[in-house]
């Protein structure tokens, strides 16, 4: 393959596809009486004209959407390095699973009798979701992880006020996900930001002095974010709780450990839990997620309304006197497909699959920091199921991360996630996850070396890429806000 060719033929608009007479369906001659359109819509909302639509059969709409569709990257696609977001394969049985008539057309105004099979499905859930936490309840509702983090703000604020004393401050990591120090601040807290250790994790001595009756808790990934595995927590839990505070784990990283060791036995009070990422959902775009909330006892009566109950018949209804609770996060009872998606999925690994999917993972992750390793930087070593690579060496050739990230596009890869943790110069972090073959991670690895050579030789071609691309680099803050959607013919 010639990479510095481009690939991709551009296929015709649906505009350019258009003629006019042609149908896409025939409507049959109505059995019933018929009116004057006139006489049902007002003058005033009628069009003048009519709207400027392509005129096209059906199967030339299929064919434009099709081939609309191969000019993405996903997952189904090729390799998808990014899998701190998760984006790993799903298995499609979970997508199956969640179209089942069954649950697909339930109703959320359905009356609990008539939905016993969907809050078993839930309560199931919960419990699992509860024993590979290691913690004592838990709530659905939460659509993502960033209103988990919210609700296990609102936790924090929930158990210091009915102790009274609300306590201003929480302490974050500087590696932490981004939406840490945001929750916090909506949540009315101040972000107090602790710098991490040489070796990439929070330094107990340096937690222990900033710890004080002012702080209501610690919110710590684990493995935090340069896939790094916190071997001080049970430290760090014990100082943040002799400072009566709490201890909250951002559960974005919970593929690693799942199944191996448990946020409840390291003395964590509070864990949310990415169903979109670790339990199997497709999750770009921005969605569907789900961010369950799992909590230990103490914290158990401040969860939101309404809780699932388990009652002594043996049917399953909605708890809503708790008076104590932080109230309602989100609209009904949760994302419901996401949770089926989760429930197939963690039905099918079981107990001795889900610790193997971990394993697989930071394998994965092993595999492609050895062979990355001695090329690309890691300024805090290999992480567990991800590590943060580096590509500040490539600047003296004038290339940069963005310039990789781009270049791999030419190999049909999706790019990992660049610049981020902050904690990184020109960070590339890649995290394959337990589902790629050792074949697929070579392939990614051999254009990643491929690149760092390019970027030696030749670094104007690194700088221009992608090439294969169905658009070349784009200036990307004017398309961000100044994105062309719209086609008129004779636009050009």
């Amino acid at each position: 393959m010639n990479d510095r060719n481009p690939q991709n033929p551009t296929a015709p608009l649906i505009f350019e596809r258009s003629h006019t007479g042609r149908r896409g369906t025939t409507v049959p001659r109505p059995d019933v009486p018929t009116r004057p359109l006139a006489e049902l819509i007002p003058a005033w909302a009628m069009r003048d004209k009519p709207p400027g639509l392509p005129e096209v059969p059906e199967n030339e709409v299929v064919r434009h959407f099709t081939a609309i569709s191969l000019k993405n990257h996903h997952v189904d696609k090729a390799f998808y390095p990014l899998g701190s977001c998760t984006m790993k394969y799903n298995p499609k049985v979970n997508e199956a699973t969640a179209r089942l008539p069954g649950l697909s057309d339930l109703h959320p105004f359905q009356p609990t009798a008539a939905v016993q099979g969907a809050l078993r499905l839930m309560w199931e859930l919960g419990e699992a979701l509860k024993e590979i936490s290691g913690m004592d309840a838990i709530t659905l509702q939460p659509a993502a992880g960033a209103q988990g983090e919210l609700v296990g703000a609102f936790l924090f604020r929930a158990y210091h006020t009915a102790k009274g004393d609300p306590r201003r401050k929480v302490i974050i990591p500087d590696s932490a996900h981004g939406t840490n120090p945001a929750t916090v601040t909506m949540a009315g807290y101040e972000a107090l930001t602790l710098k991490s250790s040489k070796e990439g994790r929070m330094d107990p001595a340096a937690l222990e002095s900033v710890l004080g009756d002012d702080v209501a808790g610690v919110m710590l990934t684990n493995p935090n974010t340069l896939g790094k595995f916190e071997s001080d927590i049970e430290t760090i839990a014990r100082l943040v709780h002799d400072a009566g505070g709490l201890l909250y784990m951002d559960g974005a990283n919970l593929n690693a450990l799942m199944g191996i060791t448990r946020p409840g036995d390291l003395g964590y009070d509070i864990v949310h839990i990415n169903l979109h990422k670790t339990f199997s959902s497709p999750h770009g775009g921005g969605g569907p997620g789900a961010g369950p909330v799992a909590v230990k006892e103490h914290l158990a009566h401040f969860l939101p309304l309404p809780t699932l109950r388990h009652d002594a018949d043996g049917t399953y209804s909605l708890d809503w006197e708790r008076p104590t609770s932080i109230g309602k996060v989100h609209g009904f009872w949760g994302n419901f497909g996401v949770l089926v998606r989760a429930y197939t999925y963690i039905r099918m690994l079981g107990r001795e699959g889900i610790p193997e999917t971990a394993r697989a993972a930071a394998l994965n992750s092993a595999y492609v920091a050895a062979r990355l390793g001695d090329t690309y930087e890691m300024p805090y070593g290999r992480g567990m199921h991800e590590s943060v690579f580096s590509g500040a060496f490539l600047k003296k050739h004038g290339v940069r991360t963005l310039d990789v990230a781009k270049r791999l596009l030419d190999f049909g890869m999706h790019a990992p996630t660049i610049y981020f943790p902050l904690v990184v110069a020109e960070a590339i972090m890649t995290e394959p996850t337990e589902t790629e073959t050792k074949q697929e991670l070579d392939r990614f690895c051999d254009a990643m070396l491929q690149i760092a050579s390019e970027a030696a030789k030749d670094p104007d071609f690194v700088k221009n890429a992608p090439y294969s691309t169905p658009v070349r680099r784009l200036d990307e803050a004017k398309a961000n806000r100044q994105p062309n959607v719209r086609y008129r013919a004779g636009d050009t």
